[in-house]
């Protein structure tokens, strides 16, 4: 039985004048999947969030949700929770009454409904505490509830967990966990925080200046973080020559301050020790270690600041 289609994204362009932040992006996202967008500041990410979401428009591409395009459905978006960049709360009003103002608005008041709602987002002793008193994370959950008002079989959310302490990273962490596997919600969302994506994704797409990396699923993401050699040594450009002419080694990336992870042939470290320092290369440390998400996406996409 084939798996549902949420998503459904074809050759997604945007343009900006002369500039293109989003380039002919291809993406599918299944029923149940957690979908995390990884890139570096200005990749594209959010643009494509605004896209999917009816927050802007595409130059050219098209896109489907729940198998319908939006032009000839609107009524689609009825399925869809959003949350990007700010949740627009009123800071003089408590949790209830933001949700309360915010359903009115959507047509659907239901004062059973917000009160579950904010007992699922770990809100319901908040009780008149205004919102302009709310830590980070109560504000990050807020907004999340807000998005579940109309319930949602689909939610996108642009960096749900930015500028949260590890306590509200957490909260929020657990929140989506819950809303996936218990509420059976199918989420896309980006963070910049790439070791705490990895502990909830299911698939990844990483995008970079606008164009797709690469797509994967957290299976095929386990299998290609093998084990890599790190070196650390006094001259990164001599080693990397004696790397590649005396070791063979072809795969391998540099980061700051002469570190060298080494992908292959990394299961002869006293070999590639010694072809170093017969070359003057002064070794000071070499270990073996797991590659992270983020080693991942640093050796896709080379070393910048991840969004």
């Amino acid at each position: 039985m084939m798996a549902e289609n949420i998503l459904e994204v074809y050759e997604l362009t945007k343009m900006y004048n002369h500039f293109t932040a989003l380039d002919h992006i291809s993406i599918t996202i299944e029923k149940g999947a957690v979908y995390g967008l990884i890139g570096q500041n200005g990749a594209g990410k959010s643009t494509l969030m605004k896209l999917i979401s009816d927050l802007a428009h595409p130059s050219s591409g098209s896109f489907k949700l729940f198998g319908h395009a939006p032009n000839d459905d609107p009524y689609v978006y009825r399925r869809v929770g959003v949350l990007i960049e700010n949740s627009g709360l009123y800071p003089s009003l408590n949790a209830f009454d933001n949700m309360k103002m915010k359903s009115l608005a959507m047509g659907c008041f239901n004062r059973a409904k917000i009160l579950d709602l904010l007992a699922l987002c770990g809100l319901k002793d908040c009780g008149s505490k205004l919102t302009k008193n709310f830590s980070m994370g109560m504000k990050q959950r807020l907004g999340i509830a807000m998005a579940l008002l109309n319930d949602p079989e689909f939610l996108i959310l642009d960096e749900p967990t930015n500028g949260l302490d590890p306590q509200g990273i957490l909260e929020i962490r657990n929140l989506l966990i819950k809303l996936n596997r218990e509420q059976g919600l199918t989420l896309l969302i980006s963070s910049h925080i790439l070791e705490e994506l990895s502990k909830i994704a299911t698939h990844y797409a990483i995008i970079k200046n606008g164009r797709l990396v690469e797509c994967l699923t957290s299976d095929e993401l386990f299998e290609k973080c093998k084990d890599c050699l790190e070196i650390h040594v006094d001259d990164s450009s001599k080693a990397v020559l004696c790397l590649e002419q005396q070791c063979g080694v072809i795969n391998y990336n540099v980061l700051a301050k002469n570190v060298i992870h080494i992908y292959d042939h990394y299961d002869k470290p006293e070999i590639i020790v010694k072809e170093l320092v017969m070359r003057d290369v002064l070794v000071y440390n070499i270990t073996m270690n797991k590659l992270s998400l983020e080693d991942y996406y640093l050796k896709k996409c080379g070393d910048e600041d991840v969004d």
